[in-house]
């Protein structure tokens, strides 16, 4: 059972480590109402840290589902300026950004799809030159889970709520690396040394694609952009600051060339898209474009995101994960991408993260194109790991280097 001390000290955690609050730094928490009491654990222990001051920007499920039986679709997509005002005044200021996930996977599947698409659209269209912000690691930003029992009830159905709600709580706490006796920071020191090395070692062969194989029947090739750079661990902003994005995170990931990935990919698990889950699905690609799919639950989500801008049908992410991770041998399907994306190797659709190429921060849009960077309003990835998957990178010279079997790293 999760105690309160373990909570405090996870709070602890993404303050000092995920986010790394600097002195007189602003700190904006995304959060869902009922996890109030989390969130003044964070806001203490980011004003300890010196934060400038703590905003919060709170959320919820059923709220948010009224607004789209009721608003009307062009109410929808009206963007006012003062939320493009307040975001670019936190960015101008410098703030650092604490994200918790707790909602109830698939909570908008009864949601007019059409809506949802209208207003994730003008949203993104709005916001979009303060997409990189995040993007780019110009500030920290820390994603992480908390516990609930709707949550709870999605990945443990057959038990109360109250066991779901313990069982969940302990698997995320888990693999969080928090416990009732451990010092998290210094765990999380060591797993971000263990990450960075197998960057590292993987940065050493330059490969030039990765042939993916399972089977369930993925035959994938995914070409690599030149000059790219392999990032496992934390990341660092401009002025120095290392930061934790994700808690957990077990990959180590990479940009794909835009137009280099061609055959099959057959997703392991299921994708939490918009609120609505995707389930049983494959992609074909030619030339880097998604030209084929089907999904045995979730198509016409699938189908929307496909088509919700043109580079939303690339590929802008590839990132290895091996089989014996943490959140893999949990044996728990978490239903959740910050999760489930750490028990598998995955891909994302969409926006690239401009770290994984030399010098691609200081980039502008048309020079990230030019080294074969996609673009898109989004970032959405889905996973394809299996225990049985096998991954060979190929060098410039043609030569072959097995990278992975039976699921893990083979160096």
């Amino acid at each position: 059972m999760v105690s309160e001390n373990m909570y405090e000290k996870l709070a602890e955690l993404v303050v000092k480590k995920g986010v790394n609050v600097q002195k007189d730094q602003p700190v904006v928490i995304q959060a869902f109402v009922h996890d109030a009491a989390f969130v003044r654990m964070l806001a203490v222990r980011a004003y300890e840290a010196g934060a400038r001051y703590v905003s919060v920007e709170w959320r919820d499920t059923e709220l948010s589902k009224m607004a789209y039986r009721y608003e009307t679709p062009e109410v929808l997509s009206e963007v006012p300026q003062w939320k493009y005002d307040k975001t670019k005044y936190q960015h101008d200021g410098g703030a650092c950004y604490i994200s918790i996930h707790s909602e109830k996977p698939g909570a908008m599947a009864d949601v007019d799809g059409e809506k949802l698409r209208i207003a994730n659209m003008a949203y993104y269209t709005k916001m979009a030159d303060l997409l990189d912000y995040t993007t780019n690691n110009e500030g920290q930003w820390c994603v992480i889970g908390l516990p609930s029992v709707e949550w709870a009830k999605v990945v443990f159905p057959a038990l109360s709520d109250e066991e779901a709600f313990e069982k969940l709580g302990d698997a995320i706490f888990a693999v969080t690396r928090v416990t009732e006796d451990n010092d998290p920071i210094a765990e999380w020191d060591r797993h971000d040394r263990e990450m960075i090395e197998h960057a590292d070692k993987l940065n050493a062969y330059r490969f030039e694609k990765l042939h993916f194989t399972s089977g369930l029947g993925t035959d994938l090739t995914v070409e690599l952009v030149k000059g790219h750079i392999w990032v496992g661990g934390g990341c660092v902003t401009p002025k120095g600051v290392y930061f934790d994005p994700n808690m957990p995170t077990e990959e180590c990931f990479c940009m794909p060339a835009k137009t280099g990935t061609n055959g099959v990919v057959y997703a392991s698990m299921p994708l939490n898209y918009n609120g609505k889950l995707i389930d049983g699905f494959w992609l074909r690609f030619e030339n880097g474009r998604v030209v084929d799919f089907d999904a045995k639950k979730g198509k016409d989500a699938l189908a929307q995101l496909l088509s919700f801008d043109e580079g939303s049908s690339y590929l802008g992410e590839v990132a290895l994960v091996p089989y014996d991770s943490p959140i893999s041998q949990s044996g728990i399907l978490f239903f959740n991408t910050l999760y489930d994306e750490n028990a598998a190797c995955h891909l994302a659709l969409g926006r690239p993260y401009p770290e994984n190429i030399e010098g691609g921060v200081r980039m502008s849009k048309e020079e990230l194109a030019a080294h074969g960077a996609n673009d898109s309003m989004q970032h959405e990835d889905f996973m394809f790991g299996t225990a049985d998957m096998a991954i060979d990178g190929i060098r410039a010279d043609g030569s072959v280097v097995p990278v992975f079997r039976d699921g893990n790293y083979v160096f």
